[in-house]
């Protein structure tokens, strides 16, 4: 097929050293961020299995306001790497600021919804659960709305660095705040009985912090491949603002629904009470470990894909989707056997009853033997889509399949049918095939070029 305005195939835009140099940050970050978050499910777990329900239910909804954060990041990702392809740095700059000043106010406005809203929220989510679950939820979910506005500050400075293939710093930032939040809840939990208050201090604490780090080092005058300025935060530009949300509202509405389904999911979980709760919330943990160079990935091809649309060279877009595709396959394929293989032990890191363990370990069964086939295509390719402006096609995509198989199928086989929180991991499983097929063909036959022309047009 031909194309318009593009480079010829040996000017290529990144070599494999360069991508490598800008993923293995992004994996080691995404590592931390999941073993992180497996410690601080094992030692809240020493004050119970309704402190670790607690805590996962409320976890689940935090995941749900993070991915609308990581999706507004997203947007600003894709339009300052667009704009760093096209050589335009002061574009890039002005982006930068917008996207600050758009994750401020966003991140302060869900603060306050939080927390107004939290026990009608988790009534509505949850109401069959124990008292004491609930009582441990509204407690973490108090003490962890208050890191909102930080969550979505560090999320913009992290993607600035991506942006510009530096992420490394995030890596670095990241390092520091999972130290702070290890730390303290060993503290908080162990040596001050704190319970799940301990879980949730720690991580209001560690997030405050990222979030000024990653802004001060975006800021600082050596920081010449895209600075953040004051007057770029302060100073609205709406044709700038406009196409980060063009990108940002599908990218939040898609992942926010989709985490919104895995939260009715729970709710439909918690039917059958504490044991299948903690398992599905002692799975997800683990799968996690799974998925760690697919999010990482995922970050990456946004960073590529958008510098190759910038660049108005859309071959090098679709042979660098491909490529890191492939990576993402036989990486993440090792990892996901690897978590598998290892159950035996890693369940003894838990304190669980025997049904519980037994449960959780055919969960991530199920989840390891299918993620190698089907979770690169079904959410590492779209982000390649959404880089070319293509979003639209992929919230519809993610939507239809979450409603269908991810909410429909698991009312029958959970609620109905009685099969618990297995029957909502099949459902998962037939919603990664209706994904992983929808975008393969999208991609395929080209039809995401169509976008990332449109946006030239515009600019001409």
């Amino acid at each position: 097929m031909a194309q318009t305005a593009s480079r010829p195939r040996a000017d290529a835009l990144f070599s494999n050293r360069q991508l490598v140099r800008l993923l293995w940050p992004l994996i080691i970050e995404q590592a931390l961020s999941i073993f992180v978050g497996m410690a601080d499910t094992v030692m809240v777990s020493s004050a119970g299995e309704a402190a670790i329900s607690g805590v996962s239910l409320v976890d689940m909804i935090n995941q749900l306001i993070f991915n609308i954060f990581a999706a507004l990041a997203t947007g600003g990702a894709v339009v300052t790497s667009q704009a760093l392809g096209a050589k335009d740095d002061a574009q890039a700059q002005q982006s930068a600021g917008q996207l600050v000043a758009l994750s401020a106010l966003l991140g302060s406005g869900v603060m306050l919804a939080g927390i107004l809203a939290r026990g009608v929220l988790l009534r509505l989510l949850f109401g069959a659960i124990e008292d004491d679950v609930m009582q441990a939820a509204m407690l973490y979910f108090f003490i962890t709305a208050l890191s909102y506005p930080f969550m979505a500050l560090y999320n913009a400075g992290a993607a600035i660095f991506r942006s510009t293939g530096n992420s490394a710093v995030s890596m670095r930032v990241s390092v520091l705040v999972n130290l702070i939040n290890v730390a303290g809840n060993a503290l908080c939990i162990y040596a001050l009985q704190m319970g799940v208050a301990g879980v949730a201090v720690p991580t209001l604490i560690s997030r405050v912090v990222g979030a000024a780090v990653i802004l001060e080092l975006a800021s600082r005058e050596d920081n010449a491949a895209l600075r953040l300025t004051l007057s770029g935060v302060r100073t609205f530009r709406p044709d700038i603002a406009r196409d980060i949300l063009y990108i940002g509202i599908p990218s939040a509405f898609e992942n926010s629904f989709f985490q919104l389904g895995r939260v009715l999911v729970v709710s439909m979980i918690s039917l059958h009470g504490t044991v299948h709760i903690t398992a599905n919330a002692v799975a997800n943990n683990l799968d996690g470990v799974s998925c760690i160079v697919g999010n990482a990935m995922g970050l990456g091809v946004i960073t590529v894909v958008g510098r190759c649309v910038g660049a108005r060279d859309l071959e090098q877009a679709a042979r660098y989707a491909k490529k890191l595709l492939l990576w993402d396959y036989v990486l993440q394929g090792v990892t996901a056997a690897a978590v598998v293989a290892t159950l035996p032990w890693t369940l003894r890191l838990y304190t669980l009853t025997p049904e519980t363990k037994h449960l959780a370990g055919l969960l991530i069964a199920i989840h390891g033997v299918c993620a190698i086939v089907m979770w690169p295509a079904a959410f590492v390719l779209p982000n390649a889509l959404r880089a070319a402006n293509d979003v639209r096609y992929t919230m519809a995509v993610s939507v239809f399949s979450m409603v269908v198989f991810r909410l429909a199928l698991s009312y029958v086989l959970c609620v109905r049918m009685g099969w618990g929180a297995i029957g909502v991991w099949i459902a998962m499983v037939a919603d990664w095939v209706c994904r992983a097929a929808g975008f393969v063909w999208r991609f395929a036959s080209r039809r995401w070029e169509a976008h990332a022309r449109r946006k030239w047009e515009a600019e001409a």
